[in-house]
């Protein structure tokens, strides 16, 4: 049978006291020591030698504004967590971003510029175009692709050459592979960004047409 030498055991005492070093050793005076200190220091004060009122009323000062501090530094913690990347974020104000979403605004020349985002090869992928009252603007065809993203521009006229509206434009997209296959895909659109606020901690951009979206979800910054 194995033996187990007692010498490095600490005894029950031993690992007490050096717990109780320990603990003490880390601690650090708050506001509560602070006070029954100056308690203890009032009430075994020399009667023929008293406290200076001058010193006492200085050092309540010094730990008042060591207090705040404190709170101030804790509030501040509080606040960049919860801000996040917000103050980053800010600096996209009056920029283009490019992020997933299936509603599209034109530009100043009447233009809808975004990109169709695809996770794998595709054979044929397709954009429809909706105008504002849901009728069908524009339908097109870009053939074959690979994954990833592939940019396109609409120059926001119908079949016919006429102005399909002022928009905004809700555009969807399919894509198959060779097999007929679905491929996943998403419309990725170009939209101002027109102010950004904090949300459990990761920003939130609110977008020229309206629309809210994560930062984390930007793929590109104009």
């Amino acid at each position: 049978m194995a033996t187990t030498s007692i010498q490095n055991i600490p005894t029950v005492k031993g690992a007490n006291d050096a717990a109780a070093k320990a603990k003490l050793g880390q601690r650090s005076l708050g506001q509560d020591d602070f006070l029954r200190l100056m308690t203890a220091q009032l009430q075994y004060q020399d009667p023929f030698n008293p406290t200076d009122n001058t010193q006492m009323v200085a050092q309540m000062a010094q730990m008042s504004s060591l207090s705040g501090i404190t709170e101030m530094s804790s509030t501040l913690k509080s606040l960049a967590a919860r801000m996040g990347g917000t103050s980053d974020a800010v600096s996209w104000i009056g920029k283009a971003v490019l992020t997933p979403t299936a509603t599209a605004v034109a530009d100043a020349k009447g233009n809808v510029t975004g990109a169709v985002e695809l996770d794998g090869e595709a054979q044929q992928v397709k954009v429809e175009i909706r105008d504002a009252s849901g009728n069908l603007a524009r339908s097109v065809s870009l053939g074959a692709q690979p994954a990833g993203m592939v940019d396109y521009q609409w120059d926001g006229k119908t079949d016919d050459g006429s102005a399909a509206g002022a928009g905004p434009y809700t555009i969807s997209v399919a894509a198959t592979d060779q097999n007929g296959q679905v491929v996943k895909a998403r419309n990725l659109a170009w939209a101002g960004v027109s102010s950004v606020v904090p949300n459990n901690g990761k920003p939130l951009l609110t977008l020229s047409s309206g629309e809210q979206v994560q930062a984390e979800t930007v793929r590109k910054i104009a």
